[in-house]
Formats: structure tokens, sequence, C-alpha cells
């Protein structure tokens, strides 16, 4: 392969590179919504009542120019307590919570790494053939 066949390969290759970005890191938010659903149905995570809750989680995908960004995430105001807990915490109104964490997001992590380590090499492997 000659360098001017190189140079025109790597070309071609940067601009496949973001879509097929993309395309990686959607399916590892999609994968991690799966996960943090399933974590959030239930002990060891929340008790499911109405599956209100299990159901507000939302992606939400940013492209970029070689790549994109996605943020997973709930616009439920009890998320954070649910998630952290609320112990020896007051609210506005006067009242004393203690209750424990139940995490949903945290155990979620180690999937959506890999989830997301997998697609990078997969993405970077599709454009360089």
């Amino acid at each position: 392969m000659t360098p001017d066949q190189l140079a025109d390969r790597l070309e071609a290759a940067a601009h496949r590179i973001g879509p097929a970005i993309t395309h990686s890191v959607e399916h590892a938010a999609e994968l991690g919504r799966a996960q943090i659903k399933g974590h959030a149905s239930g002990r060891p995570g929340p008790n499911v009542i109405t599956g209100q809750y299990r159901n507000s989680w939302q992606i939400e995908t940013r492209r970029l120019p070689h790549g994109a960004q996605c943020t997973i995430g709930t616009m439920e105001p009890y998320g954070r307590r649910l998630e952290f807990g609320f112990i020896g915490m007051t609210d506005s109104l006067g009242r004393t919570f203690h209750q424990p964490p139940y995490p949903h997001v945290q155990p979620s992590l180690p999937a959506i790494t890999a989830a997301l380590r997998f697609g990078m090499l997969s993405a970077v492997a599709e454009v360089l053939r």
C-alpha cells in the first residue's frame, strides 16, 4: 500500500467513524436503560407499584462531529432519593425521612461500560476494513 492509498483509506474512515460511533453509543444507551429498568424492578432496587418510575427512564442522544453523546435519566423528582437514600434529612414541610438507598443505576454501570467499550472497538474495526 502506498502512502497515498493509506491517506485515502484513512480519509474515508474519518467520514464513516461518526455514524459508526453514534450507532454504538446509542446501542450502549439502550442496553443501559434496560439494565437500569431491570434493577429498578424490585429489591434490592426500588419496589414497583405502578411502573411509572421505571418507565420514566429516557435516552437523549446528541450527535457530535465524529461521535455522539447519550444521556440516560429520569425527570422523576424522587429518582435521586431512591438511588442514594434520604436519611436524616428534613424536607421543606419539616418532615424527617429515614429512607435507605435502593441503588439501581450504580449496579448498571459495569454493563454500560462493557457495552460502550465493545461498541467503540467494533466501530473502529468497521471503518478500518
